[in-house]
Protein backbone atom coordinates (compact mmCIF):
# COMPACT_ATOMS: atom_id res chain seq x y z
CA UNK A 1 0.00 0.00 0.00
CA UNK A 2 1.17 3.59 -0.75
CA UNK A 3 1.92 5.68 1.79
CA UNK A 4 1.15 9.35 0.30
CA UNK A 5 -1.71 11.29 1.05
CA UNK A 6 -4.75 10.99 -1.71
CA UNK A 7 -4.39 14.22 -2.83
CA UNK A 8 -0.46 14.43 -2.87
CA UNK A 9 -0.06 16.96 -5.59
CA UNK A 10 2.13 14.59 -8.56
CA UNK A 11 3.70 17.23 -10.80
CA UNK A 12 7.00 18.67 -12.47
CA UNK A 13 8.25 22.02 -12.67
CA UNK A 14 9.73 24.72 -15.36
CA UNK A 15 10.75 28.25 -14.74
CA UNK A 16 9.55 30.84 -17.75
CA UNK A 17 13.21 31.72 -18.69
CA UNK A 18 13.96 28.47 -19.31
CA UNK A 19 10.87 27.46 -21.32
CA UNK A 20 9.15 29.74 -22.81
CA UNK A 21 11.36 31.69 -25.80
CA UNK A 22 9.25 34.51 -27.11
CA UNK A 23 11.60 36.52 -25.09
CA UNK A 24 10.80 39.79 -26.74
CA UNK A 25 7.25 38.87 -27.89
CA UNK A 26 4.48 41.45 -27.00
CA UNK A 27 5.88 43.32 -24.94
CA UNK A 28 7.97 41.43 -23.15
CA UNK A 29 10.99 43.62 -21.45
CA UNK A 30 14.78 41.73 -21.48
CA UNK A 31 15.32 40.07 -17.98
CA UNK A 32 19.19 39.76 -16.25
CA UNK A 33 18.45 35.98 -17.37
CA UNK A 34 18.38 36.92 -20.95
CA UNK A 35 21.16 39.70 -20.87
CA UNK A 36 23.15 36.45 -19.46
CA UNK A 37 22.26 34.22 -21.34
CA UNK A 38 22.66 36.30 -24.63
CA UNK A 39 26.81 36.50 -23.58
CA UNK A 40 26.88 33.22 -23.86
CA UNK A 41 24.71 32.88 -27.67
CA UNK A 42 28.09 32.23 -29.13
CA UNK A 43 28.77 28.85 -27.03
CA UNK A 44 25.19 27.42 -26.61
CA UNK A 45 21.53 27.96 -27.00
CA UNK A 46 20.31 31.18 -25.53
CA UNK A 47 16.74 32.49 -23.98
CA UNK A 48 15.18 33.64 -27.42
CA UNK A 49 13.87 30.41 -28.23
CA UNK A 50 14.36 27.46 -25.39
CA UNK A 51 11.65 24.97 -25.43
CA UNK A 52 9.19 27.47 -27.13
CA UNK A 53 6.57 26.56 -24.54
CA UNK A 54 5.33 30.68 -25.65
CA UNK A 55 4.19 28.26 -28.77
CA UNK A 56 3.36 25.36 -27.52
CA UNK A 57 1.73 25.42 -24.28
CA UNK A 58 -1.23 23.99 -25.61
CA UNK A 59 0.11 21.13 -26.80
CA UNK A 60 2.52 20.40 -23.69
CA UNK A 61 -0.22 20.81 -21.25
CA UNK A 62 -1.81 17.99 -23.35
CA UNK A 63 0.66 16.24 -22.12
CA UNK A 64 1.17 16.78 -19.01
CA UNK A 65 -2.73 15.74 -19.01
CA UNK A 66 -1.55 12.92 -20.56
CA UNK A 67 1.50 12.02 -18.10
CA UNK A 68 -0.94 12.40 -15.35
CA UNK A 69 0.56 15.42 -13.53
CA UNK A 70 -1.96 17.08 -10.53
CA UNK A 71 0.13 19.99 -10.47
CA UNK A 72 2.62 22.34 -12.36
CA UNK A 73 5.30 24.11 -10.93
CA UNK A 74 6.44 27.06 -13.10
CA UNK A 75 7.30 30.56 -12.94
CA UNK A 76 5.84 34.05 -14.20
CA UNK A 77 8.04 36.30 -16.40
CA UNK A 78 8.09 39.46 -14.43
CA UNK A 79 9.00 41.25 -16.98
CA UNK A 80 6.35 39.82 -19.54
CA UNK A 81 3.97 41.39 -17.20
CA UNK A 82 5.84 44.51 -16.19
CA UNK A 83 8.34 44.84 -18.71
CA UNK A 84 10.42 47.39 -16.96
CA UNK A 85 10.01 46.00 -13.78
CA UNK A 86 7.62 48.84 -12.28
CA UNK A 87 6.05 50.88 -14.49
CA UNK A 88 3.00 49.92 -17.45
CA UNK A 89 1.30 46.61 -16.95
CA UNK A 90 1.54 44.38 -19.92
CA UNK A 91 -1.90 43.16 -21.06
CA UNK A 92 -0.56 40.94 -23.87
CA UNK A 93 1.33 39.31 -21.23
CA UNK A 94 -1.39 38.84 -18.00
CA UNK A 95 -3.38 37.38 -21.31
CA UNK A 96 -1.08 34.48 -22.11
CA UNK A 97 -0.46 33.38 -18.49
CA UNK A 98 -4.64 33.48 -18.10
CA UNK A 99 -4.54 31.18 -21.20
CA UNK A 100 -1.90 28.70 -19.58
CA UNK A 101 -3.86 28.82 -15.91
CA UNK A 102 -7.09 27.95 -17.20
CA UNK A 103 -6.14 25.46 -19.42
CA UNK A 104 -4.06 23.66 -16.55
CA UNK A 105 -7.51 24.04 -14.43
CA UNK A 106 -9.47 22.73 -17.05
CA UNK A 107 -7.07 19.81 -17.35
CA UNK A 108 -7.24 18.71 -13.60
CA UNK A 109 -3.88 20.66 -13.21
CA UNK A 110 -2.91 22.35 -9.91
CA UNK A 111 -0.58 25.75 -11.04
CA UNK A 112 1.98 26.35 -8.34
CA UNK A 113 3.35 29.40 -9.56
CA UNK A 114 6.62 31.11 -8.60
CA UNK A 115 6.96 35.16 -8.78
CA UNK A 116 10.35 35.54 -9.34
CA UNK A 117 13.13 32.50 -10.97
CA UNK A 118 16.61 34.48 -11.26
CA UNK A 119 15.01 36.73 -14.23
CA UNK A 120 14.81 40.53 -12.71
CA UNK A 121 13.69 42.62 -15.53
CA UNK A 122 16.94 44.21 -16.95
CA UNK A 123 15.57 47.96 -16.55
CA UNK A 124 15.60 47.59 -12.68
CA UNK A 125 19.58 46.70 -13.01
CA UNK A 126 20.00 49.86 -15.21
CA UNK A 127 17.52 52.30 -12.83
CA UNK A 128 18.50 50.45 -9.13
CA UNK A 129 21.29 48.12 -9.41
CA UNK A 130 18.47 45.78 -9.07
CA UNK A 131 18.32 44.25 -5.33
CA UNK A 132 20.86 46.72 -4.36
CA UNK A 133 18.24 49.17 -4.31
CA UNK A 134 15.35 49.08 -1.60
CA UNK A 135 13.31 50.46 -4.39
CA UNK A 136 13.42 46.88 -5.62
CA UNK A 137 11.24 45.48 -2.87
CA UNK A 138 8.87 47.75 -3.58
CA UNK A 139 8.64 47.27 -6.69
CA UNK A 140 8.50 43.52 -6.66
CA UNK A 141 5.93 43.97 -4.09
CA UNK A 142 3.72 45.64 -6.93
CA UNK A 143 4.22 42.99 -9.21
CA UNK A 144 3.32 40.16 -6.70
CA UNK A 145 0.05 42.71 -6.10
CA UNK A 146 -0.74 42.70 -10.06
CA UNK A 147 -0.31 38.81 -10.32
CA UNK A 148 -2.71 38.29 -7.02
CA UNK A 149 -5.06 40.58 -9.04
CA UNK A 150 -4.64 38.75 -12.20
CA UNK A 151 -4.73 35.44 -11.16
CA UNK A 152 -5.08 34.77 -7.19
CA UNK A 153 -9.30 33.68 -8.11
CA UNK A 154 -8.10 30.49 -9.73
CA UNK A 155 -4.27 30.26 -8.70
CA UNK A 156 -3.70 29.37 -4.78
CA UNK A 157 -0.19 28.36 -3.95
CA UNK A 158 2.56 30.70 -4.52
CA UNK A 159 6.21 30.43 -3.88
CA UNK A 160 8.17 34.45 -3.41
CA UNK A 161 11.38 33.75 -5.15
CA UNK A 162 13.24 30.22 -6.53
CA UNK A 163 16.29 29.76 -4.31
CA UNK A 164 17.39 33.50 -3.47
CA UNK A 165 20.04 31.59 -0.88
CA UNK A 166 21.40 30.18 -4.15
CA UNK A 167 20.90 33.14 -6.35
CA UNK A 168 22.77 35.62 -3.88
CA UNK A 169 26.12 33.90 -4.12
CA UNK A 170 26.20 33.96 -7.90
CA UNK A 171 28.03 36.91 -8.75
CA UNK A 172 26.21 37.29 -12.97
CA UNK A 173 22.33 36.37 -11.03
CA UNK A 174 23.00 39.51 -9.31
CA UNK A 175 24.57 41.77 -11.84
CA UNK A 176 27.44 41.86 -9.07
CA UNK A 177 30.64 42.66 -11.21
CA UNK A 178 33.13 44.20 -8.98
CA UNK A 179 36.74 42.96 -8.69
CA UNK A 180 36.86 43.66 -4.99
CA UNK A 181 35.78 40.81 -2.92
CA UNK A 182 34.88 42.64 0.16
CA UNK A 183 32.45 44.97 -1.63
CA UNK A 184 31.21 42.33 -3.56
CA UNK A 185 30.21 40.56 -0.44
CA UNK A 186 28.72 43.88 0.84
CA UNK A 187 26.43 44.11 -2.55
CA UNK A 188 25.72 40.63 -1.95
CA UNK A 189 24.55 41.45 1.78
CA UNK A 190 21.99 44.08 1.09
CA UNK A 191 21.02 42.37 -1.73
CA UNK A 192 20.17 39.32 -0.06
CA UNK A 193 18.25 41.82 2.37
CA UNK A 194 16.23 43.55 0.21
CA UNK A 195 15.13 40.52 -0.98
CA UNK A 196 14.05 39.30 2.01
CA UNK A 197 11.63 42.26 2.38
CA UNK A 198 10.71 42.24 -0.94
CA UNK A 199 9.75 38.72 -0.06
CA UNK A 200 7.64 39.23 3.55
CA UNK A 201 6.22 42.10 1.44
CA UNK A 202 4.66 40.00 -1.09
CA UNK A 203 3.72 37.22 1.69
CA UNK A 204 1.42 39.72 3.29
CA UNK A 205 0.06 41.14 -0.53
CA UNK A 206 -0.50 37.51 -1.15
CA UNK A 207 -2.76 36.80 2.24
CA UNK A 208 -4.62 40.09 2.01
CA UNK A 209 -5.59 39.62 -1.62
CA UNK A 210 -5.80 35.84 -2.42
CA UNK A 211 -8.53 34.19 -0.44
CA UNK A 212 -7.24 31.51 0.59
CA UNK A 213 -3.72 31.84 -0.54
CA UNK A 214 -0.53 29.95 0.36
CA UNK A 215 2.85 31.60 0.82
CA UNK A 216 6.11 30.15 0.75
CA UNK A 217 10.04 30.64 -0.19
CA UNK A 218 11.32 28.46 -2.95
CA UNK A 219 14.62 27.43 -1.26
CA UNK A 220 18.09 25.44 -2.83
CA UNK A 221 18.43 22.55 0.32
CA UNK A 222 21.70 21.75 1.56
CA UNK A 223 22.60 18.54 3.58
CA UNK A 224 26.56 18.58 3.95
CA UNK A 225 28.45 15.85 5.88
CA UNK A 226 31.64 15.78 7.53
CA UNK A 227 34.70 14.69 6.11
CA UNK A 228 35.87 12.71 9.42
CA UNK A 229 34.28 12.62 12.80
CA UNK A 230 36.57 15.86 13.83
CA UNK A 231 34.65 17.93 15.75
CA UNK A 232 36.04 20.92 13.71
CA UNK A 233 34.94 19.03 10.60
CA UNK A 234 30.90 17.88 12.07
CA UNK A 235 31.26 22.17 13.05
CA UNK A 236 31.86 22.90 9.68
CA UNK A 237 29.36 20.78 7.99
CA UNK A 238 26.38 22.39 10.21
CA UNK A 239 28.02 25.77 9.22
CA UNK A 240 27.86 25.16 5.78
CA UNK A 241 24.34 23.96 5.74
CA UNK A 242 23.81 26.95 7.70
CA UNK A 243 25.71 29.45 5.99
CA UNK A 244 24.32 28.93 2.70
CA UNK A 245 20.36 27.81 3.83
CA UNK A 246 19.26 27.34 6.87
CA UNK A 247 19.82 31.08 7.67
CA UNK A 248 17.56 31.84 4.81
CA UNK A 249 14.55 30.06 6.35
CA UNK A 250 15.15 31.23 9.86
CA UNK A 251 14.65 34.47 8.46
CA UNK A 252 11.65 33.99 6.51
CA UNK A 253 10.16 32.14 9.56
CA UNK A 254 11.22 34.33 12.01
CA UNK A 255 11.63 37.55 10.44
CA UNK A 256 15.36 38.05 11.55
CA UNK A 257 19.11 37.05 11.06
CA UNK A 258 19.95 34.06 13.28
CA UNK A 259 22.96 34.70 15.70
CA UNK A 260 25.50 33.06 13.96
CA UNK A 261 24.40 35.01 10.78
CA UNK A 262 24.84 38.15 11.89
CA UNK A 263 28.30 37.19 13.41
CA UNK A 264 29.00 36.58 10.12
CA UNK A 265 27.65 39.68 8.79
CA UNK A 266 29.64 41.41 11.33
CA UNK A 267 33.10 39.78 10.80
CA UNK A 268 32.87 40.75 7.29
CA UNK A 269 31.77 44.06 7.95
CA UNK A 270 28.76 44.14 5.72
CA UNK A 271 25.84 44.45 7.68
CA UNK A 272 23.25 45.64 5.35
CA UNK A 273 21.43 49.02 5.87
CA UNK A 274 18.15 48.19 7.49
CA UNK A 275 15.39 50.89 7.62
CA UNK A 276 13.24 51.39 10.83
CA UNK A 277 9.85 49.52 10.00
CA UNK A 278 11.19 46.83 8.17
CA UNK A 279 11.95 44.41 11.39
CA UNK A 280 7.92 44.71 11.94
CA UNK A 281 7.40 43.94 7.54
CA UNK A 282 9.96 40.88 7.89
CA UNK A 283 8.33 39.26 11.03
CA UNK A 284 4.36 40.13 10.64
CA UNK A 285 4.84 38.04 7.11
CA UNK A 286 4.29 34.11 7.78
CA UNK A 287 4.82 31.32 5.48
CA UNK A 288 1.90 28.91 4.74
CA UNK A 289 4.80 26.04 3.30
CA UNK A 290 8.30 25.44 2.62
CA UNK A 291 9.12 24.59 -1.28
CA UNK A 292 12.55 23.42 -1.87
CA UNK A 293 14.51 22.04 -4.55
CA UNK A 294 17.29 19.04 -3.68
CA UNK A 295 19.68 17.48 -6.01
CA UNK A 296 22.42 16.24 -4.36
CA UNK A 297 24.47 16.44 -1.02
CA UNK A 298 27.96 17.95 -0.10
CA UNK A 299 30.95 17.29 2.29
CA UNK A 300 33.15 19.81 4.48
CA UNK A 301 35.97 20.12 6.23
CA UNK A 302 36.81 22.92 8.45
CA UNK A 303 39.41 25.58 6.89
CA UNK A 304 40.73 27.25 9.05
CA UNK A 305 41.28 31.54 8.69
CA UNK A 306 44.78 33.19 8.51
CA UNK A 307 46.46 36.41 7.56
CA UNK A 308 46.42 36.34 4.49
CA UNK A 309 42.41 34.88 4.39
CA UNK A 310 40.43 36.87 6.61
CA UNK A 311 37.49 35.13 8.41
CA UNK A 312 34.69 34.71 6.28
CA UNK A 313 36.15 35.33 2.97
CA UNK A 314 35.19 32.95 0.45
CA UNK A 315 37.51 30.99 -2.49
CA UNK A 316 35.98 29.31 -5.44
CA UNK A 317 37.78 26.34 -6.04
CA UNK A 318 35.12 25.02 -8.60
CA UNK A 319 31.84 26.74 -8.42
CA UNK A 320 30.43 29.84 -7.19
CA UNK A 321 27.85 28.14 -5.34
CA UNK A 322 30.05 25.78 -3.39
CA UNK A 323 32.75 28.00 -2.25
CA UNK A 324 34.93 27.48 0.21
CA UNK A 325 34.78 29.89 3.42
CA UNK A 326 37.46 30.61 5.53
CA UNK A 327 37.10 30.25 9.60
CA UNK A 328 33.92 27.54 8.26
CA UNK A 329 34.10 25.28 5.77
CA UNK A 330 36.53 23.11 2.82
CA UNK A 331 34.19 21.95 0.03
CA UNK A 332 35.05 17.99 -0.16
CA UNK A 333 34.08 15.25 -2.14
CA UNK A 334 32.29 12.65 -0.54
CA UNK A 335 33.95 9.45 -1.62
CA UNK A 336 31.12 7.04 -0.68
CA UNK A 337 28.72 8.74 -3.33
CA UNK A 338 28.44 8.29 -6.90
CA UNK A 339 28.03 11.21 -9.20
CA UNK A 340 26.05 12.48 -12.27
CA UNK A 341 28.22 12.96 -15.56
CA UNK A 342 27.75 17.35 -14.40
CA UNK A 343 29.90 16.66 -10.80
CA UNK A 344 26.59 16.50 -8.51
CA UNK A 345 27.07 13.96 -6.20
CA UNK A 346 23.39 11.47 -6.03
CA UNK A 347 22.27 10.51 -2.64
CA UNK A 348 18.44 10.20 -1.97
CA UNK A 349 18.97 9.25 1.45
CA UNK A 350 20.32 13.18 1.92
CA UNK A 351 16.57 13.66 0.69
CA UNK A 352 15.54 12.12 3.60
CA UNK A 353 17.56 14.04 6.18
CA UNK A 354 16.82 16.98 4.85
CA UNK A 355 13.17 16.57 4.75
CA UNK A 356 13.00 15.39 8.39
CA UNK A 357 15.06 18.02 9.88
CA UNK A 358 13.20 20.52 8.01
CA UNK A 359 10.18 19.53 9.60
CA UNK A 360 11.16 19.29 12.93
CA UNK A 361 12.76 22.38 12.87
CA UNK A 362 9.58 24.35 11.18
CA UNK A 363 6.80 22.52 11.81
CA UNK A 364 5.63 23.30 8.27
CA UNK A 365 4.37 21.27 5.33
CA UNK A 366 7.15 20.62 3.02
CA UNK A 367 6.63 20.16 -0.92
CA UNK A 368 9.65 19.46 -3.51
CA UNK A 369 9.39 21.60 -6.24
CA UNK A 370 12.75 20.92 -8.13
CA UNK A 371 14.68 17.62 -7.80
CA UNK A 372 16.10 16.03 -10.82
CA UNK A 373 18.88 14.29 -13.03
CA UNK A 374 20.65 16.12 -15.98
CA UNK A 375 22.15 13.93 -18.42
CA UNK A 376 23.24 14.38 -22.24
CA UNK A 377 20.02 12.39 -23.53
CA UNK A 378 20.50 10.35 -26.53
CA UNK A 379 17.62 10.15 -28.95
CA UNK A 380 17.95 6.89 -30.69
CA UNK A 381 17.29 5.86 -34.88
CA UNK A 382 13.70 5.01 -33.73
CA UNK A 383 12.70 8.67 -31.99
CA UNK A 384 13.03 6.69 -28.50
CA UNK A 385 14.66 8.24 -25.41
CA UNK A 386 15.98 5.64 -23.11
CA UNK A 387 16.88 7.31 -20.03
CA UNK A 388 17.16 4.39 -17.66
CA UNK A 389 19.40 6.67 -15.14
CA UNK A 390 16.84 9.02 -14.51
CA UNK A 391 13.97 6.65 -13.38
CA UNK A 392 16.83 5.18 -11.17
CA UNK A 393 17.70 8.18 -9.65
CA UNK A 394 13.53 9.60 -9.06
CA UNK A 395 12.84 5.83 -7.91
CA UNK A 396 15.27 6.30 -5.03
CA UNK A 397 14.30 9.73 -4.23
CA UNK A 398 10.12 8.95 -4.07
CA UNK A 399 11.07 6.45 -2.07
CA UNK A 400 13.41 8.39 0.24
CA UNK A 401 10.24 10.76 0.44
CA UNK A 402 8.12 7.93 0.96
CA UNK A 403 10.27 6.82 4.03
CA UNK A 404 10.27 10.46 5.25
CA UNK A 405 6.23 10.35 5.40
CA UNK A 406 6.49 7.08 7.17
CA UNK A 407 8.74 9.46 9.86
CA UNK A 408 5.80 11.30 10.02
CA UNK A 409 6.97 14.36 7.64
CA UNK A 410 3.78 16.23 6.22
CA UNK A 411 4.55 15.63 2.25
CA UNK A 412 2.08 17.86 0.02
CA UNK A 413 3.70 16.91 -3.18
CA UNK A 414 6.82 16.21 -5.67
CA UNK A 415 7.75 18.35 -8.55
CA UNK A 416 10.58 17.02 -10.42
CA UNK A 417 13.03 18.94 -12.62
CA UNK A 418 11.94 19.36 -15.22
CA UNK A 419 8.77 18.28 -17.09
CA UNK A 420 10.51 19.03 -20.31
CA UNK A 421 13.83 19.88 -21.73
CA UNK A 422 15.00 23.05 -21.40
CA UNK A 423 17.67 25.75 -21.25
CA UNK A 424 20.78 24.86 -18.96
CA UNK A 425 22.21 27.72 -18.06
CA UNK A 426 25.77 26.73 -18.37
CA UNK A 427 24.91 23.66 -20.91
CA UNK A 428 22.35 24.85 -22.89
CA UNK A 429 20.35 21.82 -24.29
CA UNK A 430 23.43 19.12 -24.13
CA UNK A 431 22.35 18.49 -20.35
CA UNK A 432 18.53 17.88 -19.95
CA UNK A 433 16.56 16.60 -17.33
CA UNK A 434 13.07 16.77 -18.44
CA UNK A 435 10.38 13.92 -18.99
CA UNK A 436 9.63 14.90 -22.46
CA UNK A 437 12.64 15.66 -24.96
CA UNK A 438 12.56 18.59 -27.02
CA UNK A 439 14.19 17.95 -30.72
CA UNK A 440 16.50 20.65 -30.98
CA UNK A 441 20.35 21.21 -29.92
CA UNK A 442 22.06 24.60 -29.13
CA UNK A 443 22.43 26.03 -32.25
CA UNK A 444 20.01 23.85 -34.48
CA UNK A 445 16.35 24.20 -33.46
CA UNK A 446 15.29 21.40 -36.03
CA UNK A 447 11.00 21.18 -35.81
CA UNK A 448 10.97 21.38 -31.86
CA UNK A 449 8.99 18.31 -31.83
CA UNK A 450 8.05 16.87 -28.67
CA UNK A 451 9.17 12.91 -27.96
CA UNK A 452 7.88 10.93 -24.77
CA UNK A 453 10.88 10.04 -23.01
CA UNK A 454 10.79 6.39 -21.42
CA UNK A 455 10.56 7.96 -17.85
CA UNK A 456 7.41 10.06 -19.10
CA UNK A 457 5.48 6.54 -19.30
CA UNK A 458 6.79 5.30 -15.98
CA UNK A 459 5.89 8.69 -14.20
CA UNK A 460 2.74 8.30 -15.46
CA UNK A 461 2.69 4.71 -13.73
CA UNK A 462 3.65 6.06 -10.74
CA UNK A 463 1.06 9.07 -10.12
CA UNK A 464 -1.89 6.37 -11.54
CA UNK A 465 -0.89 4.47 -8.89
CA UNK A 466 -0.06 7.21 -5.85
CA UNK A 467 3.51 6.20 -5.39
CA UNK A 468 2.98 2.35 -5.28
CA UNK A 469 4.53 1.33 -8.43
CA UNK A 470 8.17 2.35 -8.31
Amino acid sequence: MTNFPENFLWGASSSAFQIEGGWDEDGKGMTVADYNSFKRSDKQADSKVASDFYHHWKEDIDLMKEMGMKAYRFSLSWARIIPDGDGEVNQKGIDFYNRVINYLLEQGIQPLVTLYHFDLPYALVEKYNGWECRDCAFAFERYARVCYQAFGDRVKYWQMINEQNLMIRVNNRMNIYTEDDWEADRMRAQMDYHMFLGHALAVNACHELVEGGKAAPAVSSTCTYPLTNKPEDVWAAKMNDWLKTNYCLEMHINGEYPGYYMRYLKERNIVPKMEEGDAEILKSAKIDYIALNYYRTLCASYLPADEEHPVGSRVFRGNEVDFDQYGYCRDEKNENLKASEYGAQIDPMGLRIVLNEYYRRYHLPLIITENGLGMADELTEDGRVHDDYRIDYLRGHIQAISDAIDDGVEMMGYCPWSVMDLLSSHQGFRKRYGFIYINRDDFNLKDLGRIKKDSFYWYQNVIKTNGENL
